[in-house]
C-alpha cells in the first residue's frame, strides 16, 4: 500500500515512511501521516516545470542555428533564426548579467519573445523536423555571435565618446 493513492482521497498519497511526496525537515516526514500530494510537491512542480522549460528554450535555440542554415527555410525566417540564435549562443550578452536586475532581462524576456517570433516564421513541419534534430545535438557556441556583441560594445563605447566628449576646450 505503500506510495499508491488512498481510496478515499483522490489527492492524496500515504505516507507510511520516506516518499517522494515529503521532504526532508518537514513534520510529515517523521511522523509519516497522510499528505495532500499537492501541498507535497508544490515547489517541485515549479522546479520541474522551469527545468522543462529552459530545455525546451535550449532545443529551439540549437532548432533555430539549424533553421538559419537550412535552404528550405524561407530568407525572412533565415534571418530572424539566425540572429536569434546567434545571440542566445553568443558567449558575451547585451547587457551583462552582473547589472542587477536588468541583466538578466534579456535571458528572460528578450530571448524568449525572439525563439517565439522566430518559431512563428519557420514553417511547421519544417520546425519539427529542426526540433527532433536538436534533441540529439550537442549546443553550438556561436562565433558570429561573439563577434556581433563585441561589435556593438565598440560601436556603444564610440557612441558614449563621441557623445560625452568635450567639444570645447576649457
Amino acid at each position: 500500500m505503500i506510495g499508491r493513492p488512498h481510496r478515499q482521497w483522490s489527492n492524496t498519497i500515504l505516507c507510511e515512511f520516506v516518499l517522494p511526496c515529503v521532504l526532508p525537515g518537514d513534520s510529515h516526514y517523521t511522523t509519516g501521516r497522510a499528505r495532500p500530494l499537492q501541498e507535497a510537491s508544490a515547489g517541485l512542480r515549479i522546479l520541474n516545470a522551469t527545468r522543462q522549460w529552459a530545455r525546451a528554450i535550449r532545443r529551439d535555440v540549437v532548432a533555430l542555428w539549424l533553421a538559419a542554415r537550412d535552404p528550405r527555410v524561407p530568407w525572412y525566417a533565415k534571418a530572424v533564426a539566425g540572429a536569434v540564435a546567434a545571440y542566445a549562443l553568443s558567449p558575451i550578452d547585451l547587457i551583462p548579467d552582473f547589472i542587477p536586475v536588468i541583466g538578466y532581462l534579456d535571458d528572460l524576456i528578450i530571448v524568449p519573445l525572439g525563439i517565439m517570433l522566430a518559431v512563428k516564421l519557420v514553417p511547421v513541419d519544417l520546425m519539427r523536423e529542426f526540433r527532433d534534430e536538436a534533441t540529439g545535438r550537442a549546443k553550438p557556441v556561436s562565433k558570429a555571435g561573439l563577434i556581433f556583441m563585441i561589435a556593438v560594445w565598440i560601436v556603444a563605447a564610440a557612441a558614449l565618446l563621441w557623445l560625452f566628449w568635450p567639444t570645447h576646450p576649457a
